[in-house]
This record gives C-alpha cells, structure tokens and sequence, in this order.
C-alpha cells in the first residue's frame, strides 16, 4: 500500500526564486504539450502519445524561445508530461466507459494564479536527516513531525493559493491490522449532528465555515475592491485564501481524528451512500452541506478500513431508514427535516430520528450478510 505524508517547509528568499522558476517551466512544458495535442486534433490527427511529446520537449530545449528550460530539472518537466498524457487517458477511458464515475472533462491549461507543484523521482531528490536535497534547486531544512515508514518514492512540492510550501513524500507502507473486537457500529451523517451512532452517542461538527462566513465576506468584499494586477489586490487575495486554507484544514483535522478514531473502536463500521452532488443542489441546505465534508469522511473511512483491516460497508441510499422502525421493521411513512423524534404506530417505540437511522442502517447491513 502507497501512502502520503506531507511536511511543511520554510524555503529561503532565493529558495522560493528558484521554485517559482521550476513551477513555471512545469506549466509552461504542459501547456505547450496540451496546446499541440490539441492543434493535432483540430488538424484531424489523433492523440500521438507520450513518447512524441517527450521528443517535442528535447527539440524545444535546444530553440532560442524555450532554451531556459534546461536552467531546472529534467525530472519534474517529464513528470508534467506524464501527468498531461494521464490525463488524456483518464478522458479517453471516461469517453469510452472504462473508468466509473461521472465523465470526467479533457485537460486544462495550468494557471499561473492557482496551485503550483513539481514532482522528483527518485533520481531527482534524496532525504537526509535533517534537510531534503532537491535537483538544481538545492537543500530544503525540514522538521520531521513524523516518520518517513520507508524510503520515498517520489517527493512533489507544492506550493498553495495561500503561499504555503509543502514536501509530500510517496511511501511503501506495510498495513498494520488492529486486534479484532466485537464493537460494530451504524453511523447516520447529518446536517445538525455529523455523525449519529447506533448506542446514542452524537458527535457535532465544527463547521468552520460557518463560524467565519462573516469574516469570509468582509475580506471578498475587500477583494472585489482592489484594483486587477495592483499589490494591494494580491495582499487581499493572499488575506483571503490563508483564510480558506485555515478553514479546510480544520475540517480535515476534524474528519481525519473522528474516523480515526470510528476505525480504531469498530470492527463493522455501517454508511448510508449519501447523494451528495444531488443534495448540494438544494439553495437552502448546499453551504451546510458543503461545509460538513460527508464525501470526505466516507473516503477517510475506507481508506482507513483498508489499511488496518476493517471492514466499512455502504448500504443502498434508497433504503428508507428514516421511514422505518428500527424494532419492528415496519414503515412509517415519509417524515420531514423538522420532525427529529417520533413515535411507531405499529409497535408504540419513541424513536429519536437520526438514532433510529443508524440503528436501521446497521440492521440493513447484518440482513444483507444473512
């Protein structure tokens, strides 16, 4: 199993040239590949694969307008093309219905305003105690807040909106499988509460969003105001997006430590599969929802469930969970969001609603196992 760990770094002024330096040629290598791929198709030729733009990379080196290419590193210009060519086949997989999920669009050309990252192979880098040594771009100090599990593979820097640097290193990890128990648990996400268990127990999110939306719209509002390609527009901008980031990074860290921790106390953990580019949709509930991360959570789990040998099962989202008793199996009818508790006219229980949902969830699943 390949994992990712990702460390912060604090690159030098003359460390940051160098970087900006790097990341440009990375977009300027896949935009000009992304721009013949489609000046071929316009022509009526097709796709002519990875090897020919590496050929076009090595001829546009030795030109007057491209020559500054080989000031940086081969490693990471070539990544970039492997990564267009990726993309292409990840299209052309969606096109042909090979690959699941929704159809997924043709590559894009890179904005220099957006995230920049260069990814090194294992002949581009090398890790040392207490720095990391990048090609033609030098050592990077670095505070190992965890362990490297196993020599990386490959090392991509990233740079964020919010003008944050970061090392993500590419492991081989062994997975650890946990003591088995005998705790099983049916989780029921939300809106008021995230996450609703089985034995009662309900855990609140702290929907940063929500708590800096204020503050969130007086820096747009600031934003809207400065003048396009200003300096005072590009400190609002950075104001704005050091905001955003504080905001995922608290939702991450939320999600990460509940399924964690969800993981670590069940052996049988029970989804709802939840609709959730549908329910986004709704003008009234698609901030709450966007603020809660349920896609996030669920990936988290599954992942998680993997790697130390738990199993996370997904239940049909047409099961009517909230319509069903939980005691006698019987239907209740349709219910709406402000009915949180009611009472079964089959068998007189007093259900509270997203307890009875993840009751029921779990009961679907032990049914399906039977």
């Amino acid at each position: 199993m390949k994992l990712r760990y990702r460390y912060r770094i604090y690159p030098t002024d003359q460390q940051k040239v160098k970087l900006a330096q790097l990341f440009g040629c990375c977009r300027v290598v896949f935009n000009d590949g992304l721009a013949y791929c489609q000046e071929t198709y316009k022509n009526g030729g097709k796709y002519e694969g990875i090897n020919t733009l590496s050929k076009r990379l090595t001829l546009a080196k030795k030109t007057e307008q491209r020559c500054w290419l080989a000031d940086v590193s081969a490693v990471p210009l070539q990544q970039s093309l492997r990564d267009l060519h990726q993309s292409f086949q990840n299209f052309f997989d969606s096109c042909k219905g090979k690959r699941k999920g929704a159809k997924i669009k043709p590559p894009k050309f890179k904005k220099r305003n957006s995230k920049q990252s260069a990814k090194f192979t294992d002949n581009g880098f090398k890790v040392s105690q207490h720095k990391v040594y990048l090609a033609k771009i030098g050592k990077f100090k670095i505070v190992w807040s965890r362990e490297l599990p196993s020599k990386p593979s490959s090392v991509t820097v990233i740079k964020d909106s919010a003008d944050r640097y970061f090392l993500s290193f590419v492991c081989e990890v062994t997975p650890k499988i946990l003591p088995k128990t005998d705790h099983h648990c049916g989780v029921d996400l939300g809106i008021i509460d995230f996450a609703t268990f089985d034995n009662g127990e309900k855990i609140k999110a702290p929907q940063p969003l929500k708590t800096k939306l204020k503050r969130l719209r007086r820096l747009q509002k600031h934003l809207s105001k400065k003048q396009k390609g200003s300096k005072r527009r590009e400190v609002a901008r950075k104001k704005l997006a050091k905001l955003h980031a504080k905001i995922a990074d608290i939702r991450t860290d939320f999600l990460h430590k509940l399924s964690t921790k969800v993981i670590k106390e069940n052996q049988l953990i029970a989804l709802e599969d939840l609709n959730v580019s549908g329910l986004v949709k709704n003008r009234k509930l698609s901030r709450a929802i966007s603020d809660l991360g349920w896609r996030s959570f669920r990936t988290m789990l599954v992942a998680k469930g993997e790697m130390y040998g738990r199993d996370v099962r997904i239940i049909n989202r047409w099961e009517a969970t909230t319509q069903t008793c939980s005691c006698c199996g019987e239907k209740g009818g349709k219910k709406e969001l402000s009915v949180r508790e009611w009472t079964c006219l089959f068998c007189n229980t007093k259900h509270d609603r997203d307890v009875n949902a993840s009751k029921q969830i779990l009961k679907m699943i032990y049914k399906t196992a039977q």
